[in-house]
């Protein structure tokens, strides 16, 4: 596969959730190699100037709204998560982490913890309730807390989303073909013609 398509993604974003479905079997359709780009979208927020449209009550009303007429498009579970928005900064890290040192595990993990937010509604800033769903996917929740801890794993999300904001990246999802940037989940139609 030569063509190449970057998702930065953060796990708070329900946007982000519902392109997360959709992208490996567009990829596949495509013949694109899909590459996830971790980020802290708190840190791009606040790069930015940019903002959830949650923080706008009308703006967000509609954007649940949309985001539920999409999830049924697509034939896919979407949940409003009564926590949202979440801190997303452990989960972040751990994600980074787990791509660093167990990528053969990395696509059940982040999928896991999707899930969690966007299906089942899960409050993923307790702790507690992390590690529980941790352990029901197989996951060390000690291990992973170790990984967010870890100077390197750090380092590596913090230039990750310097490196988003430096390439024009201003909220999640985010996706590049090339140098191409498409943002939101409701652009994929261009992100399949750019691929095509």
């Amino acid at each position: 596969m030569s063509k190449t398509l970057e998702f930065f993604f953060d796990l708070g974003s329900p946007a982000t959730y519902l392109a997360y479905t959709q992208l490996p079997g567009l990829c596949a359709e495509t013949g694109t190699q899909l590459i996830y780009q971790p980020m802290l979208l708190g840190g791009v927020f606040k790069a930015t100037g940019n903002a959830s449209p949650a923080t706008i009550a009308a703006k967000g009303r509609y954007m649940f709204l949309d985001l539920a007429r999409y999830a049924k498009r697509y034939n896919v579970p979407l949940t409003f998560n009564p926590n949202f928005p979440i801190n997303t900064l452990t989960l972040m890290r751990a994600v980074t982490g787990i791509q660093m040192h167990q990528p053969e595990r990395f696509i059940d993990f982040i999928d896991c913890l999707f899930r969690a937010l966007w299906v089942e509604g899960h409050h993923l800033g307790d702790p507690a309730i992390v590690a529980q769903v941790l352990t029901e996917h197989g996951f060390d929740p000690a291990e992973v807390l170790a990984l967010t801890q870890d100077e390197a794993v750090k380092a590596a999300l913090k230039d990750k989303t310097e490196d988003a904001i430096q390439r024009g990246v201003f909220g999640a999802p985010s996706m590049f073909v090339g140098n191409q940037l498409f943002f939101g989940q409701d652009r994929l139609d261009f992100v399949r013609e750019a691929l095509s």
